[in-house]
């Protein structure tokens, strides 16, 4: 069995399309470690993907007024117990473009594994992007996770990001993303995340509401138990008039664990408005008492409060 097939039995197993990247008419990535396994393009997107010396270098152009249908598929992980895997991405959408991004990195036997991604993407004038990233990591929770994020969203673009680590062991996650948001711009971005036994979880993100009236949500959704420990900061600025930016996280405690929220605001124009809120505590008394009349137990009554909190 070849290191593909390999990786693309590992995502039917997280979840992922495996038929996806075997159809013509759909954009793909596939990559395991610093090995470019598949990449693909379709008419209205340019894929052009190499290994270099340092990892992954990937440049994806999806053309002006171009608006893909089916998502583009990225398949990144690494499947050994040890090893590295440095992606760098350069993403472009066009004036008046849209598409949507489907990620899965997997990473289902680390021991000592550690991911990082440097990426920049550009939003043209009127266009649109959708970004779902899913991570499926094994239960030895000897990974260390670190995405950089730099977006430029231009005038009535759209960006929307959703985050998601809840099976297996996180390791340790570092996020940094930064959005400038132009005139009229909306950006939203989501990021729910599990942290067990001493996983390390820190999510630092930031929206610049830099055009008038630009629109910005930062949420972040994080459990931990055991040891695990989160620090999440959601930083919003609302830079010119008629912006409007909110930060929300909540964050649920269990047995030894310690959360930290760190919502940051700042206002530098009269008629920019941004707000916050932050909530850090344990399961809700009533929620559990309410499932447990139903049948489950203490532990099963958790289990469902933490997944709702996460969806």
């Amino acid at each position: 069995m070849s290191e593909l097939d390999d990786l693309l039995k590992a995502f039917g197993e997280a979840g992922g399309n495996r038929g996806a990247l075997a159809d013509a008419g759909t954009a793909h990535l596939a990559a395991s470690g610093h090995s470019l396994l598949s990449s693909h393009g379709v008419e209205g997107i340019a894929v052009d993907a190499r290994e270099t010396r340092k990892g992954i270098s990937a440049r994806l152009t999806v053309h002006e007024g171009v608006k893909l249908e089916k998502p583009v598929h990225l398949c990144f992980g690494v499947l050994h117990k040890k090893g590295t895997q440095e992606i760098k991405m350069d993403v472009k959408l066009e004036k008046n473009s849209s598409a949507t991004f489907l990620a899965h990195c997997i990473f289902p036997n680390a021991e000592k594994v550690r991911h990082i991604m440097d990426a920049v993407v550009d939003i043209g004038e009127g266009a649109e992007m959708r970004y779902s990233e899913t991570h499926y990591h094994g239960l030895y929770g000897g990974i260390e996770v670190v995405p950089k994020l730099i977006v430029k969203v231009g005038k009535n673009g759209r960006y929307v990001t959703d985050f998601t680590l809840t099976t297996g062991r996180v390791g340790k996650l570092a996020i940094d993303y930064v959005v400038e948001a132009g005139e009229g711009a909306v950006v939203e971005l989501t990021a729910r995340v599990f942290g067990h036994g001493n996983d390390e979880i820190i999510i630092q993100e930031k929206v610049v509401l830099a055009g008038e009236n630009a629109r910005g949500l930062v949420k972040a959704r994080v459990a931990v138990e055991d040891e695990a420990t989160a620090e999440i900061r959601g930083i919003t600025e609302g830079n010119a008039a008629g912006a409007r930016g909110h930060v929300d996280c909540m964050e649920i405690v269990k047995d030894h664990a310690v959360a930290k929220a760190i919502p940051m605001v700042q206002v530098n124009n009269p008629l920019a408005k941004v707000t916050h809120e932050a909530a850090i505590g344990s399961v809700d008394k009533r929620q559990m008492e309410t499932l447990m009349a139903h049948g489950l137990s203490p532990e099963e009554a958790v289990d469902v409060i933490v997944k709702g909190v996460l969806r």
